[in-house]
């Protein structure tokens, strides 16, 4: 008899178990309380789209990781193929072309895209400014790694309609907020893609801003050389890389940077040309640090003027976040964009937004060992099953802590005491209920706490002394 395939699931994604979907759950908990308290309200999109509504709006690199989903029925039926033929006489075929010949659908690579088609499609059904927030999944057919999965969620918080830089900075206060309530301390980065644009011009390439901050965008991975290199393979000369060479390695304080900055866009570079973009960019940048330094941020946030983000709709402030003491890449990200709605028939309606990577966070908190204690178990209390009429007995109280809130469960079998004590063991349960004839006849729940030893005896009624007991 033919052994059965072990079962497995894609490469990049991943089961949760009780104990994970605990961990998740807090973290999504925790995001949204936060949110909510900023009077963002939550909205979903489907898990898939058109393909020309994902399309073009992420680069090219971002395009070759959408997942795309093949049309239903014989989508490949009546097609010409010789059309999409390389070379006559080759079996090279355009895969591009082709696959939006038979893919009108695709997987969504984030929540920004999505949320921009709900915006122009549902115009007249909201309200401007428009606060929303998003917990779904996103796919990306990326090669996975270490923090980095096919499948994986995102937490989204935007504000679309207002120019604002009170927005920018809640979004600072929200990152503070969630991070604090964590106990995480980040880094919080912030840049201006204007900034990146004035840095182009300045380096006489203006047409190249696109390439300039992919390259720039890889500097953590692949460092400062092989960014210099990229961008030479994408065109840009010596001179022009070494007025962008000294801006990547900047030090000094924020005021400092933008002092520094300000003397290369107003035309003091080699290059002597002046770029209005950046030193727009450059007031943006110092405004919203006034507004930061105003507010009060617990978390530290820095100017740098490195970070890129290689999405390309991102015209204004971009951010970073990364855990302080937890290698892992970022956390959080996003940034202003005002041509999104724009790409649908909605122009001039800017919007700004930050992502939390909630598998990332997880990995963070479970590697930091910042999950509170009630989040490992689902159950804090188990009611040992003593017996049939012990069962009985103490039902009224597991329905009375019930109510109050308390995860509790009985456990199914009348089975020996030691079993019992494994599964609550295996469990994490930190409390175990042994209510036997003795504690029955004298009207008391017996109660162990099974981390201190300490155990006590309850009046059957006294719920509001079991709660004190059990926290």
């Amino acid at each position: 008899m033919k052994m059965a395939q072990k079962p497995s699931i894609p490469k990049g994604t991943r089961d949760f178990g009780p104990a994970e979907m605990a961990g998740r759950n807090y973290i999504f908990d925790t995001v949204r309380s936060v949110f909510r308290t900023y009077g963002y309200a939550p909205i979903e999109t489907p898990s898939m789209e058109n393909l020309s509504t994902l399309l073009g709006k992420y680069g090219d690199e971002g395009d070759k990781l959408l997942f795309r989903i093949l049309n239903s029925g014989d989508a490949f039926s009546g097609i010409d193929f010789s059309q999409f033929r390389l070379a006559d006489g080759e079996n090279m075929y355009n895969s591009k072309a082709l696959s939006l010949k038979v893919c009108e659908k695709g997987l969504r690579y984030d929540l920004t895209v999505p949320f921009a088609r709900f915006v122009v499609q549902h115009q007249n059904e909201i309200t401007f400014p428009f606060r929303r927030y998003q917990i779904q999944p996103v796919w990306r057919a990326d090669r996975p790694q270490k923090g980095r999965y096919r499948e994986f969620y995102q937490c989204d918080v935007d504000v679309i309609g207002s120019r604002s830089l009170l927005n920018e900075l809640e979004l600072v206060q929200i990152v503070d907020r969630v991070f604090s309530l964590f106990g995480v301390d980040v880094l919080v980065k912030i840049n201006n893609r204007k900034v990146l644009t004035g840095l182009a011009e300045i380096s006489g390439f203006p047409d190249k801003v696109v390439d300039i901050t992919v390259a720039i965008d890889k500097i953590d991975k692949i460092g400062l050389e092989a960014v210099k290199t990229e961008m030479k393979e994408k065109g840009l000369t010596d001179a022009a890389v070494a007025v962008i060479e000294p801006v990547l390695m900047l030090k000094g304080s924020t005021r400092e940077k933008i002092a520094a900055m300000r003397e290369l866009m107003s035309g003091r570079s080699a290059s002597g040309i002046v770029s209005e973009t950046g030193i727009k960019g450059l007031d943006e940048l110092d405004e919203l640090f006034g507004l930061i330094e105003t507010a009060g941020v617990s978390q530290e946030v820095e100017i740098d003027l490195s970070l890129a983000r290689g999405l390309n709709y991102y015209t204004g402030a971009i951010f970073e976040v990364k855990a302080k003491d937890f290698q892992i890449g970022s956390i959080c990200g996003g940034g202003r964009y005002d041509n999104l709605t724009g790409i649908f028939g909605l122009p001039d309606m800017s919007g700004v937004g930050i992502s939390f990577g909630a598998d990332r966070i997880y990995d963070v908190l479970k590697g930091l060992g910042k999950f509170p204690e009630e989040v490992t178990s689902s159950t804090k209390v188990l009611f040992a099953n003593m017996g049939d009429a012990e069962m009985r007995y103490i039902l009224p109280v597991v329905k009375a802590l019930r109510e109050a809130g308390v995860p509790c469960e009985i456990y199914p079998e009348a089975a020996k005491l030691k079993k019992q004590f494994d599964y609550a063991d295996r469990k994490g349960i930190q409390f175990i209920s042994i209510t036997g004839e003795d504690e029955m006849s004298a009207g008391l729940v017996n109660l162990k706490n099974l981390s201190s030893g300490e155990q006590k005896g309850f009046s059957k009624d006294a719920v509001d002394n079991i709660l004190s007991f059990i926290g």
